[in-house]
């Protein structure tokens, strides 16, 4: 007897909600300015129904404090992520574009980092590329970026407030993740802000 597609797909989703419990975050943004560039990111993790942490870090600032790393999806595979394009960055003296390129490429070959669910935005002074484990290395057209569940809503409100405003890149971050933070039951008004 051949399975209703519809009901097999809500059985497979009801048979892996309890086993697969994922931890979802977060909005991190990069707005370019006016030679300035601004990392922002949420503090809210949740696990299922919960919110769990109200002050996560998920911005880091590597290679001499040089380059700025934000990252969505799980934690430890961030983290996993994070060192190995330390690594990449040391490797290649701090080249973003060429390290971003390497770390994608051994993300989407390598047995272990292919499984990996998360996505990173790196910037530095020059560039923003926002990285994923398909071996995507994307540079946005409007010096503005964003990942996570409310990094649509982060960076349309900030393409806005970019368009039509003259706020500094600082100013349009933090206001941007306030709009998503009200928007994306998974994004918190907790903002962490570096800038380069």
């Amino acid at each position: 007897m051949k399975k209703n597609p519809l009901v097999a797909a809500a059985t497979d989703d009801i048979a892996e909600t309890p086993a697969r419990r994922r931890i979802r975050s977060t909005t991190v943004l990069c707005v370019r300015r006016n030679d300035k560039v601004v990392m922002a990111g949420d503090g809210q993790v949740t696990l299922g129904e919960s919110v769990i942490k109200h002050g996560a870090k998920k911005i880091r600032r590597l290679y001499q404090d040089k380059i700025l790393a934000g990252f969505a999806g799980s934690t430890a595979d961030a983290f996993t992520l994070f060192s190995r394009f330390e690594s990449k960055l040391e490797q290649y003296h701090g080249n973003l574009g060429r390290s971003a390129v390497e770390l994608a490429k051994d993300w989407r070959t390598d047995k272990f980092l292919r499984h990996l669910e998360a996505l990173l935005l790196v910037s530095d002074k020059e560039a923003t590329f926002l990285l994923s484990g398909q071996g995507d290395v994307i540079e946005p057209d409007t010096g503005i970026a964003a990942i996570g569940s409310g990094g649509p809503f982060a960076q349309a409100a900030a393409q806005a407030l970019a368009d039509h405003t003259k706020l500094s890149s600082r100013e349009i971050a933090e206001e941007a993740l306030k709009i998503a933070s009200r928007m994306c039951i998974y994004t918190n008004d907790r903002i962490t802000i570096e800038e380069l």
